[in-house]
């Protein structure tokens, strides 16, 4: 979503420009607030349920009964099934540490895989599909265009067809975005992939294997840590990804 707003050119003249909104949105669990993020509106349900993917809060799309997202405005009201288990004083927006935090990057790598078990097996994609998937994920983002002001992210199947691709101001919440709609579809991503349009954080790692994705690849930077956990759980992470170039951190992929 995006609105026009007034701005001033470098001459001194008033032009409209189109900016992305961004805007609050506090997820509560059965009455209990628990995070709030800043996010693009639109998908705010699949937001919500990615986010408590990631965050370990839930296991499955069985554990929710519902989500909310018309009765307050910038709210995603979360109702939990009668079978869920949810430690609500444990929960964070940032379960674990991420590269600003001076805990050592070993332990919180250790403190994640506890939870999610690294993959059984690595998953290898052709070059070929690779490199196409960014102008894929590109004519995807049409908020993008107007604005210059979003990332994005998108799930790919192992032929390179685009499952789904989400924008948003924030890079977490376009994962979590992603990640939701594949568990309200109910899809298993054993054999997909996650592209994202920026830099790879530990975090976008930690994501993508809640979701059981087995190769991340990103149009920018990974950092260390995010390599460190790609080796630590198996997957393969690729960055740099700009046609007709990329690089393999972790993993491989075939010719």
């Amino acid at each position: 979503m995006d609105k026009q707003m007034m701005a001033t050119d470098a001459d001194g003249a008033q032009v409209p420009d189109q900016v992305v909104i961004e805007e609050p949105l506090q997820i509560v669990i059965d009455g209990h607030p628990v995070a709030v993020t800043m996010r693009t509106p639109g998908h705010d349900a699949e937001l919500a349920l990615g986010f408590l993917l990631t965050e370990g809060v839930i296991r499955s799309r069985d554990d929710v009964r519902k989500i909310d997202t018309e009765s307050r405005e910038n709210h995603a009201l979360v109702f939990l099934s009668d079978t869920a288990e949810v430690d609500l004083k444990k929960l964070t927006r940032h379960v674990f540490s991420a590269s600003s935090c001076g805990i050592c990057g070993k332990a919180t790598i250790e403190a994640v895989t506890s939870q999610r078990p690294p993959l059984q097996e690595r998953f290898e994609i052709s070059r070929g599909v690779l490199l196409a998937a960014p102008a894929k994920l590109e004519a995807a983002q049409s908020v993008f265009a107007r604005t210059g002001g979003l990332h994005a992210a998108g799930i790919f199947t192992a032929d390179g067809t685009a499952q789904v691709i989400r924008e948003d101001i924030g890079r977490h919440n376009a994962v979590d975005k992603v990640l939701g709609h594949a568990l309200e579809a109910g899809w298993n991503l054993s054999r997909s992939f996650l592209l994202v349009s920026g830099r790879v954080s530990f975090e976008i790692m930690q994501k993508a294997l809640a979701g059981g994705l087995p190769l991340v690849a990103a149009l920018s930077a990974p950092s260390s840590l995010a390599v460190d956990f790609a080796v630590e759980s198996n997957q393969t992470l690729v960055a740099f990804l700009r046609p007709p170039r990329f690089r393999v951190f972790a993993g491989s992929v075939t010719a």
